[in-house]
């Protein structure tokens, strides 16, 4: 069964490749940088609020903030924090945001059990394969019928990060992952109304993969055909024909976790490729808005139901999360303020009448190469000025993953940007996540999180 052959693998993992263990700190950076980011501008406060009453014994810090509830409530508030901006990184192949599951769920239950730094990031490491080969067993297949694959595979990422620190047995521990497949959801529905369900998929997958740890901890079952027997996870909530296979296949050989992408913009993923393509349009010539007569984008097929989707009004988004999921509206606010930042999705930039006339003018035509997954695909737009000349540009694929990965550089400017820090302060902490293999806990990462958002609020007083 590929429940226990998984999970047998993830409790016995002792050693992980030098660039797997430097990949997920990483990914573990980016994920801390995103969050502070969420906390510093409250796109998550109604998630801490929760996570605040449910309380609980002080197992675990919610991130930035030094509280400690329960390690299942500090979850839902840390994954919520984490994907709060739409900003945290993607895995191509399943269009998962794996350390919005992975981080939460390691540093609570890390927390709650005093794990070593070693054991915490060999523990991150189990966590991204897990969500990124069960996402990339059924690529877009959970998007197709309605699902956010992030929902679907994080609770089992969480399930077994949490199984694996609990120190369950492999019988166990398969009982965790049948448990947490009956957890398994995350509506798509937010696209048509700009809700913020979608930030809070990654919290329920924390917490809801811990709370299937605990209940086999305690005795509770679960299926262990959850990926490969009759009505399981695939058969359930996958539109799309599905490899479960390629869950297990290669593991210890070929790792998940070094193709995760860091995100440069806080847009949807899907529409990455097109924003790159309009950056090299814009290197070649000076574009102003009102001299453009239209703008023409190739949009892979898997990529249009979720960022070109007509049903809703793409030019005039309703929520600054909206605006985020319109490729139109992106493309638009890119030219006219030559860049994206964090407050180009601020609920005061998205009514803005200049965007939405230029996001009229925006085209696409459905097309990608066969076999290459949507977050890996070339990005190619035509701009075609008033005066009749067209300017054209073009990526391979999207920055930030695959072979355009972020350098450290740019990795601290974004972490700078996102939590509101100097140089030297987000430098520090990059040092801190670093080394967590060396520490002796997940105490000097939390404490040094909690003193970058006393630092932004103090300077921001």
């Amino acid at each position: 069964m590929i429940a226990r052959e998984l999970a047998a693998w993830a409790l016995g993992l002792a050693e992980v490749p030098g660039p797997v263990s430097a990949a997920a700190t990483r990914h573990l950076l980016d994920g801390f940088g995103t969050a502070l980011g969420a906390l510093r501008t409250g796109a998550a406060a109604p998630a801490i609020e929760v996570a605040r009453g449910l309380g609980g014994p002080p197992e675990a810090a919610v991130l930035g903030t030094g509280e400690l509830l329960s390690a299942p409530a500090a979850a839902l508030a840390n994954g919520t924090l984490v994907h709060a901006l739409d900003f945290d990184d993607t895995h191509a192949g399943g269009l998962v945001h794996a350390t919005a599951v992975v981080l939460p769920a390691a540093f609570a239950v890390g927390q709650q059990t005093g794990a070593s730094g070693r054991e915490i990031l060999l523990t991150a490491v189990a966590g991204y394969e897990t969500a990124c080969r069960v996402a990339a067993a059924a690529p877009h297949g959970f998007h197709a019928r309605g699902l956010h694959a992030t929902m679907v595979a994080g609770v089992f990422s969480s399930a077994l990060v949490a199984a694996r620190l609990l120190r369950l047995d492999e019988a166990r521990a398969v009982d965790a992952l049948g448990i947490a497949g009956s957890q398994a959801g995350g509506l798509l529905a937010f696209l048509g109304t700009g809700a913020s369900t979608k930030q809070l998929h990654p919290g329920f997958a924390a917490q809801s993969g811990i709370t299937a740890a605990r209940l086999a901890a305690a005795g509770a079952t679960g299926p262990e055909t959850v990926f490969d027997g009759p009505h399981g996870v695939f058969d359930a909530l996958s539109g799309k024909p599905a490899d479960p296979a390629s869950i297990v296949a290669g593991l210890g050989e070929r790792w998940e976790t070094t193709r995760i992408g860091i995100k440069p913009y806080a847009a949807c993923q899907l529409s990455h490729a097109t924003i790159d393509a309009v950056l090299d349009a814009m290197a070649r010539e000076r574009l102003v808005p009102d001299e453009i007569a239209s703008i023409h984008a190739v949009v892979h097929p898997d990529s249009a139901p979720t960022v070109c989707d007509t049903s809703r009004d793409l030019t005039r988004p309703a929520t600054p999360y909206a605006a985020k999921f319109s490729l139109p509206w992106t493309v638009a606010a890119l030219i006219t303020d030559g860049g994206l930042a964090l407050d180009t999705f601020a609920p005061g930039s998205i009514a803005r009448p200049e965007v939405t006339r230029l996001a009229a003018r925006v085209r696409w035509d459905v097309t990608g190469p066969p076999g290459v997954a949507a977050a890996d695909a070339p990005g190619r737009v035509t701009i075609t000025l008033a005066d009749g000349r067209e300017v054209a540009g073009s990526v391979p694929r999207s920055a930030g993953g695959g072979d355009r990965p972020l350098g450290r550089a740019a990795l601290l400017a974004k972490f700078e940007g996102a939590a509101g820090v100097p140089a030297a302060e987000a430098e520090g902490f990059a040092r801190i996540v670093e080394s967590l293999g060396e520490q002796p806990g997940a105490a000097a990462v939390m404490r040094a999180a909690a003193g970058l958002a006393q630092f932004n609020r103090q300077e921001n007083q």
